[in-house]
């Protein structure tokens, strides 16, 4: 079958600069193995720009069907190039356009990155979440919210931004910080103090959790995995799968993983971070809804644990979306051959 990877790696492709640019890095080395999983898969890939020249690329590598049957599925790595809610704008492209893709609508994309949607949503289930305040100025009442807190931007992901207040004095220059660099509002939640586990999910009607996997801090006096954590070459803290957590325990977090991914209307696949507290209560922090493939990721440790090699994670997660879009796996008849095809953009 013909898959084209789509990602942003070349920033150039748009009519303006305008709006908020993506902060987060694109991983090279994740997309490319994708790509290559996919080819061991029988499919016949092509790596492409999620920009404004997608569409025609996708409509020369995939052209329209006689009978009206798609003739090819997008693998979506694309975080997007500039603006809000960015995770959104390739599957929005891709639902007019009318080819399928592996991953998230546009709501869930959306769901999932406004945090601050993310926890009404999962309040309003009963999932428990750390108690929070949405601030733009940060002289705001703090009402009953127990210091330290966490202070991090309403819509970004992998940790940027990410903050910890330890007094009401320092919560105004926090705030400002996020809003004058992210132009966005700040969410400020109560640190929780504990363990950090994070839940891989992969499916939809049937949704298989895999081992659950306990980022571990050692004696580091901040216990936060922030973005510099995940720049680092040497140093970050390890992550330990399967986590050591008591199966009562174990099964909540199970359960409140999938009523997170539903709440946030999430598909395919995505990770939940939790942390529990010294009680034993867990929190749900967040949930992302296109957890990283890199080899190092929590998401590829838990499928790995579970048995997955990299290439057949890969290959089951194009499975899963094409069994949603159409009912079925992708049958064999349809995996060409492995062979890469190189179209002008």
């Amino acid at each position: 079958m013909r898959v084209a990877v789509v990602w942003n790696h070349d920033h150039t492709g748009v009519i303006n600069r305008f709006g908020q640019v993506c902060p987060e890095d694109d991983d090279r080395e994740a997309v490319e193995g994708v790509a290559a999983a996919l080819r061991e898969g029988g499919h016949e890939t092509l790596l492409c720009e999620g920009d404004k020249g997608l569409l025609a690329t996708l409509e020369r590598f995939m052209p329209p069907d006689p009978q009206a049957r798609p003739s090819g599925i997008v693998f979506n790595m694309a975080y997007g190039v500039q603006g809000e809610c960015r995770y959104t704008h390739v599957p929005a492209m891709l639902e007019m356009a009318g080819v399928p893709y592996t991953g998230s609508s546009p709501l869930g994309h959306g769901l999932a990155l406004d945090k601050v949607l993310t926890k009404r949503l999962i309040r309003d289930r009963g999932v428990p979440t750390p108690n929070f305040r949405v601030m733009r100025r940060g002289t705001e009442s703090t009402g009953d919210l127990r210091f330290p807190v966490v202070v991090k931007p309403r819509h970004e992901s992998a940790s940027v931004g990410l903050q910890l207040v330890h007094e009401p004095a320092q919560l105004r220059q926090a705030v400002e910080m996020i809003v004058t660099q992210y132009a966005q509002d700040s969410l400020v939640e109560e640190y929780i103090e504990g363990r950090e586990i994070y839940v891989a999910l992969l499916g939809n009607g049937e949704i298989e959790v895999f081992p659950l996997v306990e980022r571990d801090f050692g004696d580091r006096k901040r216990r936060l995995f922030t973005w510099e954590d995940k720049h680092m070459a040497i140093g970050a803290p390890q992550a330990i799968c399967p986590a050591q957590i008591g199966s009562k325990l174990a099964a909540m977090l199970r359960d409140i993983s999938v009523a997170t991914f539903r709440a946030c209307q999430c598909r395919d696949y995505a990770r939940i971070d939790l942390r529990i507290d010294r009680s034993g209560q867990p929190f749900v922090l967040e949930i992302n809804s296109m957890a990283g493939l890199g080899m190092s990721t929590a998401y590829v440790l838990a499928a790995t644990t579970a048995g997955h090699s990299f290439s057949s994670l890969v290959n089951r997660i194009l499975d899963v979306a094409h069994t949603r879009y159409f009912g079925i796996g992708i049958p064999k008849a349809e995996r060409a051959s492995n062979r890469d095809r190189i179209f002008p953009r």
